[in-house]
């Protein structure tokens, strides 16, 4: 009988054609969720008009989709690790497809705010089961740049619904721009035969023969024997998956999971509703609101790129640190007096160090977690998070309508990545899956053992 390690083998793997697979069908299910995500706010001034609600219940109508996100995130990244991680993606586009375009149908604020609630289970389901996926099967070497790509296709996304959206809502009306969002529906079939599934979950259902064909893509050295065996941690019996995320000493780190992630996804949130309300405030001309998405959305890009890749050369958790104090900086600094061309650097800097951020944040968790309790992990640090994303429009909102000094405004969105610096610095790395991975690798034993 020959034992073999799955996690070595996928660790120990060089990229080749079946990693680039893997990174092309997640990055494109990210920009398709970047777009669904983003479309509301671009088309929100002319849903206003047409449906004529006040500013008020625009908010709702937004925050419908942030609610569903936050339910989306810890249900359908829960259920993967039980159903399998490839119908718990395609379930997520069904989601996010299919509603959004029916928002495009619906004509007034109740009937509106429903679909996007239900588009916004599969928008922030599909967050962690593509990080999950991303993570599972890429080489250790090259992981955190791996997924931060793949995550950037998420600006990607938002990009694209600036762009194509200004041209579809002047032509045709807002109603256009998420009936376009129903088209990925299309691409169920293909990401369904594409996809592996997760090997963790084949294992566990008894189906061998095709953990043995991913492997042998995977890694094409692997040769299966009718002997091989499959080493894996399995879960307890009766094991409920949140408790896998508190054992073996994870429990602190995973809460401080949850503190980052929340406090991240405040900065976003609250950037995204009112930067540019501040902005114009403080009299600068910022140009049309397409400018500023694509500058916001750049910045993330190259955040997210580039934190992935000082991740894969520094200890992740220190690039972390540093990405959030460059957070706390550049979003301080917009509160102050500077030149329009230094005020887009800086609004540069605070998307690649907030949604840039968040990106990498998803990859060190992804790395956190064993493969087994993957998807759980992801899944409920989102959730947690999306409950900062759902306060900071209106914490953000009641400050503004104190009328306090800008730069006070600007304060009180960056003290949430000192909060989150802090919270990451006290994750316990020893406790992590990919540091017991290092250490195995230090110390190394064959993937296959006779």
């Amino acid at each position: 009988m020959r034992q073999v390690d799955v996690h070595q083998l996928a660790d120990e793997a060089r990229f080749n054609r079946f990693h680039g697979l893997v990174l092309f069908w997640c990055a494109l299910i990210i920009i398709f969720d970047g777009y669904d995500l983003a479309v509301a706010g671009i088309a929100l001034p002319s849903i206003m008009q047409s449906m004529g609600v006040d500013a008020t219940q625009a908010g709702f109508m937004v925050s419908s989709a942030l609610f569903g996100m936050m339910f989306g995130a810890i249900f359908l990244g829960t259920i993967a690790d039980r159903i399998g991680r490839r119908w718990a993606i395609a379930i997520c586009i069904l989601l996010f497809s299919v509603f959004t375009a029916a928002a495009g149908f619906t004509s007034d604020p109740v009937t509106f705010s429903v679909t996007r609630f239900l588009a916004g289970l599969g928008i922030g389901g599909v967050m962690p089961n593509v990080v999950a996926q991303m993570t599972e099967y890429s080489p250790r070497k090259i992981r955190g740049t791996m997924v931060t790509l793949m995550f950037s296709g998420y600006s990607v996304g938002g990009m694209l619904a600036a762009v194509v959206g200004k041209g579809l809502i002047e032509s045709y009306g807002w109603q256009s721009v998420f009936l376009a969002a129903g088209l990925p529906v299309l691409l169920i079939p293909m990401v369904m035969k594409s996809l592996p599934e997760s090997m963790p979950f084949l294992i566990r259902t008894g189906r061998i023969d095709e953990v043995k064909n991913v492997l042998s893509r995977l890694e094409p050295a692997y040769r299966p024997q009718a002997d091989d065996r499959f080493a894996l941690p399995e879960l307890k019996a009766g094991e409920a998956p949140i408790g896998k995320l508190f054992q073996d000493g994870r429990g602190w780190s995973t809460v401080m999971f949850w503190v980052a992630f929340f406090m991240c996804l405040f900065m976003v949130y609250a950037l995204s509703s009112w930067l540019a309300k501040l902005m114009a405030s403080a009299g600068y001309s910022l140009g049309s609101a397409l400018t500023f998405v694509l500058v916001l959305n750049f910045g993330a890009m190259i955040g997210a790129i580039g934190g992935g890749w000082l991740a894969d050369r520094f200890n992740i958790k220190h690039v972390l640190v540093g990405m959030y104090a460059l957070a706390a900086v550049s979003i301080t600094l917009l509160g102050y007096p500077v030149p329009t061309p230094v005020l887009f650097v800086l609004v540069g800097l605070a998307g690649a160090s907030t949604i840039g951020t968040q990106i990498v944040t998803y990859a060190y968790a992804g790395q956190f977690y064993p493969m087994a309790a993957r998807g759980t992990g992801i899944g409920w640090a989102s959730g947690v998070g999306r409950s900062g994303a759902i306060l900071a429009p209106i914490v953000i909102g009641t400050l503004v309508g104190m009328a306090l000094p800008l730069q006070q405004n600007f304060v009180a969105i960056a003290i949430p990545a000192v909060i989150a610096a802090l919270a990451v610095s006290m994750i316990d790395h020893r406790r992590s899956a990919s540091a017991s991975s290092q250490a195995r690798l230090a110390t190394p034993a064959p993937a296959v053992q006779k």
